[in-house]
């Protein structure tokens, strides 16, 4: 699981990013599990987990360009193992 904790990012901000991955056909990521983003104001942070630390690394790749054209510095992401998930059904 991948934490970004950028210092300042409101949800406008976040759907903005989330609405040009989409126009560049890189959203959702083919090794995406699942994103949650959650927070208020301009503290907004998204958790995010990928498939394999590769989807992670290729993922990054093309969404860093469009957090700095957009000015968000995303801070050094905070990687965490994840031991279980759980699914509705399951």
């Amino acid at each position: 699981m991948v934490r970004y904790a950028p210092k300042s990012m409101t949800a406008e901000q976040y759907d903005a990013i989330v609405k040009k991955e989409y126009e560049l056909g890189i959203h959702p990521h083919k090794g995406l599990d699942f994103e949650v983003c959650f927070g208020e104001g301009d503290q907004m942070k998204v958790s995010v987990v990928y498939d394999t630390m590769e989807s992670f690394e290729d993922h990054g790749k093309k969404l860093g360009p469009i957090l700095e054209e957009m000015g968000i510095d995303p801070g050094e992401p905070q990687i965490f193992p994840v031991h279980n998930t759980i699914h509705r059904g399951e």
